[in-house]
């Protein structure tokens, strides 16, 4: 059987983090504590990874961010925070963008694995990247944090939004505003922030008594092009909606041209609400209605958790990070006619 480290803390009943100081002889733990936690690597005939702790002795003073697509103004500002955080803490940034494909993001692991950078930052992964693969690199020793989910590991930080509550939030506003044929568009097929917010949207459907048509959800890619020739698509079906919800602003720019191309007046004719809370939400007529999430902060956060953990085998404070989005109601969704 493979003993891991997170065995050993189960057995002990203490955190992963206080293995890892009595394992290294580093930090502050009770006499009692550590002699709990060596009874439990004895009994267990538990032995660290010699890789590893090279890893950890080790340091490039590098973390590496690993996005779907650097494109998109979502991943733009999350990267802004973690820059900025890391190089407070001397610690210099590798941006590796992905350009959606699953290939190049597992491919990016290698600087992790071939100790190029001493962590890596994911955000908002397509899914080639598993929880399972994320919890055993960390168990290895690598250093590894998380925007956009929340991994069941206790050496692994992470930060994200509730996509379900905000998209429920979207179409209780539309609702409320008289409208009750709302198409919905998505983002990548595999990513977990396009389940979440079709998940949210289903939700406030239900709860309203109205009905769930498949045939007005859209795939955009989280792109404006793609948002374009999903909402194109939508009109082609040529089915009544008076509202859409686009999983992010990009592809919200998108209808924006097809509305302008078609004669299609925002809001008198169609009322949108994006996510993101992007520069051009503000600048653009009428002015985008869209979720605000923290990005900036979100990516500083994620990235001083990581350099607390890698340079003090603890966390502060905690390890996981829900934070709050807030609907900003513009009048790209005012009242229906």
């Amino acid at each position: 059987m493979d003993i891991k480290i997170k065995d050993v803390a189960k057995a002990a009943n203490v955190s992963v983090a206080t293995v890892s100081r009595v394992l290294n002889n580093s930090g502050v733990v009770t006499e009692r504590t550590r002699l709990k936690v060596q009874e439990a690597i004895e009994s267990m005939n538990y032995h660290p990874n010699a890789t590893a702790k090279f890893l950890r002795s080790k340091k490039t003073m590098m973390i590496g961010v690993i996005v779907s697509d650097i494109n998109v103004s979502y991943y733009a500002e999350i990267v802004k925070g973690i820059e900025n955080m890391a190089y407070s803490r001397e610690y210099k940034v590798i941006i590796c963008d992905a350009h959606n494909q699953k290939e190049e993001e597992l491919g990016y692991l290698e600087l992790l694995l071939n100790r190029t950078v001493d962590a890596m930052i994911l955000v908002s992964m397509t899914g080639s990247i598993s929880d399972e693969l994320i919890g055993e690199l960390a168990d290895k020793g690598y250093n590894i944090g998380v925007v956009g989910k929340c991994i069941d590991h206790a050496g692994v930080p992470c930060i994200f939004t509730d996509n379900v509550k905000f998209s429920m939030n979207v179409v209780h506003h539309f609702i409320e505003q008289g409208h009750r044929s709302i198409a919905f568009l998505s983002g990548y097929p595999d990513a977990l922030d396009s389940y979440e917010r079709l998940e949210g949207y289903m939700k406030a459907l239900r709860e309203h008594r109205l009905p769930f048509r498949q045939e007005l959800i859209e795939n955009g890619d989280f792109n404006e092009k793609g948002g374009y020739h999903a909402f194109l698509r939508l009109i082609g079906k040529g089915l009544p909606f008076t509202a859409v919800y686009s999983a992010n602003d990009e592809m919200a720019l998108g209808v924006y041209r097809a509305c302008a191309e078609m004669g299609i007046t925002i809001p008198k004719d169609l009322a949108i609400v994006g996510v993101d809370n992007n520069r051009i939400s503000r600048y653009i007529t009428p002015r985008l209605s869209t979720v605000d999430q923290p990005k900036y902060a979100m990516g500083a956060l994620i990235t001083e958790k990581l350099i607390d953990q890698m340079n003090e085998n603890q966390f502060k404070e905690q390890r996981v990070f829900k934070v709050d989005s807030e609907l900003l109601v513009r009048e790209s969704s005012r009242f229906a006619k």
